[in-house]
């Protein structure tokens, strides 16, 4: 669970409009911090099986918007990879 500034940080960088926080954009990003918190939790609990399910989920969902975006909006899709990478 991300904190509430945090997130707040990740829709304003990934948002298109001012009033927007539920595209694939804002999505994706939302869904690469939390998928980088969890993964340094998996660090150092390694045993915690239903976490570690989780982010099998919160991959998944990733990896399906972005093929979505990669068919409805290729220039969109290339700006967002390029943004997660860095």
């Amino acid at each position: 669970m991300l904190k509430k500034h945090i997130k707040k940080q990740t829709v304003e960088e990934f948002r298109k409009t001012d009033k927007d926080s539920g595209s694939a954009e804002v999505q994706i990003g939302l869904l690469t911090k939390e998928i980088k918190t969890t993964a340094e939790h998996l660090k150092k609990h390694i045993h915690d099986f239903s976490s570690r399910r989780g982010l099998l989920r919160k991959v998944n969902k990733r990896r399906k918007l972005l093929r979505y975006l990669q068919v409805e909006n290729p220039k969109s899709y290339e700006k967002i990879i390029k943004k997660i990478k860095t």
